[in-house]
């Protein structure tokens, strides 16, 4: 039997992050600007299909409703096949329909193709989370899931260039630029989904590139943490049904998707409403929305640092939504371009870097079917949040003719989120060093 006595514990675990965290990053890049890239396109899109904020807010939101009727089977089944394959099925279905995007001519079609874009995207980031802890502890987690989840904003430092640059090529080819857009974000999403049925591994002891006693020291880590956090009770599907506090978590995450897709979705549009940015091109106004995205980043590394090194999650999760709330509130009153921008650079450094601290939250409490089980249902009620977060913003702004009344509602939800946060147990941690 390999010994475990000679193991360097943190250089394993850099060595861990370093093989994994780089891959799944690009990978969730993709999903993300498949994801959102709507929001890029709509100023375009709004234009040359008429478009009004309510049928925009109803299509950009229906993508959740797939998603969330589908999380759950799909991400059972990625428990019993394991992540390479299901993974590399996502992601291909997924760029087909991101791709047929650029076909779309009515809203009806519209419609549809962003539902099924959710359904052929249902499971995959509840898998990566699931994936995550096959590798890291709880101990780790949290520093592991905001590194990953880092590309939600990274993909919108890059997204938003790339969309400014293809938006510019409207009448290329015969095609608008919302057009070229789908397309070329939509067809690496299906190359790369071929990648991952080489690239991913469902254990410790099947990767080359650790030692026998680096992947026996990690699966003995592994079984220790779930044994000190009691989640070794919570393994089967029916345990995370009947664990209250998924119900909590489900709850503050249905806030947090609510604030975290209108910032997505909408803000290249609040960005084109303020009275100095009405004169810029949709392109202009696509590459302005990457300053928010690069500080969100940061935010998120130091906000996971922070919860692992202070061992807690409450108290990170409810500063990081009092926050938000904050920044949306100051966007109702910000009138020129950059005040916009740092008002929603506060919002979106708050919904976004909360998600180290939530997930390491979950993952404590569950393993196995369970955790398989309990994020799908926490991911499926996020959907919901995230599709009345759409239609509640759209539906009003048409109404009313301005952003301001959805933009309080969000603050709103928001603030709720971080009142329901205090009835949650902090899990904490051990320390660093401890």
């Amino acid at each position: 039997m390999a010994t475990t006595t000679a193991v360097n514990g943190a250089a394993t675990y850099r060595k861990i992050t370093l093989r994994l965290i780089p891959y799944m990053f690009f990978l969730y890049i993709l999903a993300y600007l498949d994801r959102v890239n709507v929001g890029y396109a709509a100023v375009q899109m709004k234009a040359d299909l008429h478009m009004s904020d309510a049928v925009y807010g109803t299509g950009a939101g229906l993508f959740f409703i797939g998603s969330a009727l589908f999380d759950i089977p799909s991400n059972l089944i990625l428990s019993r096949v394991g992540p390479r394959k299901w993974m590399a099925r996502i992601m291909i279905s997924w760029g087909v329909v991101a791709t047929s995007l650029a076909l779309v001519r009515t809203p009806h079609e519209f419609y549809a193709l962003r539902f099924l874009l959710g359904i052929s995207e249902a499971g995959f980031f509840p898998g990566m989370i699931l994936y995550l802890t096959y590798w890291f502890p709880s101990t780790e987690r949290a520093r592991a899931v905001a590194r990953f989840m880092t590309a939600t904003a990274i993909a919108g430092v890059i997204g938003g260039p790339i969309a400014g640059s293809l938006l510019g090529l409207n009448g290329a080819g015969g095609l608008h630029g919302w057009q070229w857009l789908f397309i070329v974000e939509g067809i690496p999403t299906m190359l790369a989904g071929f990648s991952v049925l080489w690239v991913l591994k469902e254990h410790p002891r099947d990767v080359p590139w650790l030692r026998p006693e680096e992947q026996e020291w990690l699966e003995d880590e592994l079984r220790s943490d779930r044994e000190k956090q009691g989640s070794g009770v919570h393994t089967r599907f029916v345990d995370a049904l009947k664990l209250p506090a998924v119900y909590l978590l489900a709850g503050l995450f249905f806030a947090d998707q609510v604030c975290v897709y209108v910032i997505n979705l909408w803000l290249p549009l609040f960005l084109h409403a303020s009275q100095t940015a009405s004169h810029l091109s949709a392109a202009a106004v696509a590459r302005w929305t990457t300053l928010p995205y690069l500080v969100t980043a940061l935010g998120m590394v130091a906000v996971g640092w922070s919860s692992d090194r202070l061992g807690d999650r409450r108290w990170h999760v409810v500063a990081c939504m009092l926050a938000s709330a904050l920044g949306f509130v100051a966007a109702v009153y910000a009138h020129s371009l950059p005040v916009v921008l740092l008002a929603f650079t506060l919002a979106a450094i708050g919904v976004f870097s909360l998600q180290g601290p939530f997930w390491t939250w979950l993952t404590s409490m569950l393993e196995g079917t369970a955790a398989a089980g309990g994020i799908a249902i926490i991911t499926c009620i996020g959907g919901l949040g995230a599709f009345l977060g759409q239609i509640t913003v759209g539906r009003l702004s048409t109404a009313s003719k301005s952003y301001s009344s959805g933009l309080f509602t969000v603050a709103g939800v928001t603030i709720a989120g971080a009142l329901l946060t205090l009835f949650l147990r902090n899990p904490g941690g051990q320390r660093s060093g401890q």
